[in-house]
């Protein structure tokens, strides 16, 4: 039976309620969404630009670690623009109709979310390259020799593409983008705020202490920090006043197992791995996703991005490894492997 992780960075498809909640707790513009600073200075501009020219924004591309808001943004620039937008998936674009079918019923000005764009079926990347650049649709009629193309004219639409992989795009579709942003992690005041401002949306009172300990422990990422508030919330709910304080959040994260760091039992288990059956390391992926029996993918982009913000998990060419501080973390010794040198006396 698998695990939940509380500070799993992707979405559970399965719990529509909790991705209905989680809806409500998105800004919708500029003036509510807090953190990104460069980011949104720089979309702000291109937004300004393209309404003064009464343009559509250039294809943008949104790439970084989960949880950090690629979806949110998206909305935003829809919002900020006034435009309507459209949302799918790499993975359900299977066939070059599908997109076809998504083209041809934008209208001017529209804006399609493409989220895991990197999961594109190579076929129907190549039907959006002169979509994207030409706004114009190349399909085939037909099988066979009575065979026909014809192109169609698609409407001035924007493209808003997110993922966790930027280098996994193919340079073709890359290129097509105008806009391309990394959204970074972002600091604990900054995810202070945004609980603050969640508490209040979900009418839960919570202290300053309370939220800052909450901003620590939420790996540096809106998404596990509002995960981390209503399950504090529900703890506060059912064995207190409905207050969340510092004794409330203690107690809290002892039950769901989250050190001070933001690391729950499967952080700890890789990073164990790797000083228990490797010495700290170096060591190879494939070889940590069997330890951990995690998925490659998984490791890649859910553990490593913040235990490398955070200095606990280097990665080398030869493989990861971690740092004196993970030691220190996991009150651990390092093994002295002097004694396991062959002598060459």
């Amino acid at each position: 039976m698998a695990i939940e992780r509380i500070v799993n960075t992707f979405n559970d498809d399965e719990d529509v309620q909790e991705q209905e909640l989680e809806v409500t707790l998105r800004p919708k513009d500029f003036e509510n969404y807090i953190g990104q600073e460069r980011l949104k200075q720089n979309l702000k501009l291109a937004i300004d630009a393209a309404k003064k020219r009464g343009e559509s924004i250039d294809h943008v591309l949104l790439y970084g670690p989960p949880g950090l808001g690629k979806t949110t943004m998206a909305t935003v620039i829809a919002n900020e623009m006034g435009a309507s937008i459209r949302v799918t998936s790499g993975p359900a674009v299977e066939r070059a109709g599908d997109l076809a079918s998504l083209l041809t019923n934008l209208q001017d000005g529209d804006i399609l979310f493409i989220d895991e764009i990197h999961r594109l079926n190579r076929n129907v990347e190549e039907v959006l390259y002169s979509a994207m650049e030409d706004f114009k649709l190349d399909i085939m009629l037909g099988k066979g020799p009575s065979a026909r193309s014809m192109r169609l004219d698609l409407p001035q639409f924007t493209i808003i593409g997110a993922t966790t992989r930027a280098g996994s795009l193919a340079a073709p579709l890359r290129d097509r983008f105008g806009l391309i942003h990394r959204l970074e992690f972002y600091k604990p005041e900054e995810i202070q705020k945004i609980i603050e401002r969640a508490a209040q949306i979900l009418g839960v009172k919570i202290d300053k202490a309370a939220s800052r300990e909450l901003a620590l422990r939420s790996r540096l990422t809106p998404r596990i920090a509002n995960r981390l508030l209503k399950r504090t919330r529900d703890y506060a709910d059912v064995n207190g006043d409905g207050i969340i304080d510092t004794v409330v959040t203690t107690q809290a994260f002892k039950l769901l197992e989250i050190d001070e760091l933001g690391l729950d039992p499967a952080d700890r288990m890789l990073l164990a791995a790797i000083i228990d059956n490797h010495n700290g390391g170096p060591v190879g992926v494939e070889t940590l996703a069997a330890l951990t029996s995690e998925e490659r993918s998984t490791i890649e982009d859910v553990f490593e991005p913040y235990l490398m913000q955070i200095g606990l998990l280097e990665r080398t060419p030869r493989g990861r490894k971690v740092t004196a501080k993970t030691y220190s973390h996991l009150n651990k010794a390092k093994k002295d492997t002097t004694d396991d040198q062959p002598s060459l006396l």
